[in-house]
């Protein structure tokens, strides 16, 4: 059995005209929810065997918020830059890479793709996935190619609004 819990990052600062778009960090509700959803799901989920970020400065601090609520090894946290790319399919393609040996994934990127690799991974339809949302998806498989080759079933959808 493979579980990966896909996270949208907290809510970004705009108010720094001058940073790139990778480098905007969280505002003030982007660390509030993300603290607030990472408590309210834990005991929903198995701690994590692996974590995996996009490079935007607003993702890794989710992961790393995320990270510190389960108790997890910051150090450990895999910042991939594809994962900052405007392509669904380079989402699917690092689920169906990841190492077999872990069991629960949890990955930190972007909407819409976030959105877009939800619905592909499982019957369900989620029409926009919300700053700092959660969605768990299982299957009964036993490697991650065929995790993202197939259809999951939704475990959890959960976010800060919904608490």
């Amino acid at each position: 059995m493979k579980t990966i819990y896909i996270i949208r990052h907290a809510k970004s600062d705009q108010s720094f005209g001058t940073l790139s778009d990778i480098d905007r960090p969280l505002n003030i509700k982007g660390y509030t929810d993300a603290h607030k959803i990472s408590a309210a799901i834990k005991p929903k989920m198995f701690a994590p065997d692996a974590i995996i970020t996009s490079p935007a400065i607003r993702a890794i601090t989710t992961a790393f918020i995320f990270a510190r609520s389960f108790e997890f090894n910051a150090a450990c946290i895999s910042i991939i830059p594809r994962l900052y790319q405007p392509d669904e399919d380079n989402y699917l393609d690092i689920i169906a890479q990841t190492d077999n040996k872990i069991n629960t994934l949890l990955l930190f990127a972007h909407n819409p793709h976030i959105t877009n690799t939800v619905n592909s991974l499982t019957a369900e339809v989620i029409e926009h996935m919300p700053t700092s949302g959660v969605v768990g998806i299982s299957n009964d498989c036993d490697n991650w190619e065929t995790f993202a080759a197939s259809t999951g079933k939704l475990i959890l959808f959960d976010y800060p609004k919904k608490n």
